[in-house]
């Protein structure tokens, strides 16, 4: 094995003008080269701000200008239509079905559930295992802070299933607890 030797600068060692120089100057190209790419940066951002601006501009150009007085019966339609849907999306639809879910036991099948927007009621169908389990769900529906005049409307029992149980409607008003 040959051994080898290598020169690593020690303590004691010098290290020359040269070497320090040269260090100076690669600091000097580093600050002038981001100086340089920072320059360039700005630029790009200028034009880049300015093309938008410019397309911008003609899309306005481009796009057909409509009068707005002018409303048509079809589109008062619309608009109609649109609040209705509006109205429906903000239906506090999350509190009615924790409140349902709340209300419901084991006994308790819903079947459908109508909500009435105009009137601010809703309209239950399901069935019941029986009668006790059925008020026991129109009751829990009484006490729950969204609904207010619960009522049953109709039951009858299903006497063609082996089990009996009682088909339902009822009816609630809710509030609006916001």
């Amino acid at each position: 094995m040959h051994s080898l030797k290598l020169k690593f600068p020690y303590a004691g060692q010098r290290t020359s003008a040269v070497d320090y120089l040269l260090l100076g100057l690669g600091i000097f190209a580093l600050i002038v080269c981001i100086h340089q790419m920072k320059s360039v940066m700005e630029e790009i951002a200028y034009w880049e701000s300015r093309i938008a601006r410019f397309e911008q501009q003609q899309q306005h150009r481009k796009s057909p200008r409509t009068p707005i007085a002018r409303v048509t019966q079809e589109t008062q339609q619309e608009l109609k239509q649109a609040a209705e849907v509006l109205r429906q999306i903000n239906l506090p639809w999350e509190a009615l079905f924790d409140s349902l879910e709340y209300a419901m036991s084991k006994d308790i099948a819903l079947l459908s559930v109508q909500p009435n927007i105009a009137s601010r009621s809703i309209r239950i169908t399901g069935e019941a295992r029986n009668l006790a389990g059925l008020t026991d769900f129109v009751e829990a529906m009484e006490r729950e802070t969204i609904f207010e005049n619960v009522h049953l409307l109709s039951y009858k029992v299903k006497q063609e299933n082996p089990y009996r149980p009682l088909a339902f409607t009822l009816t609630s008003a809710w509030i609006d607890l916001l």
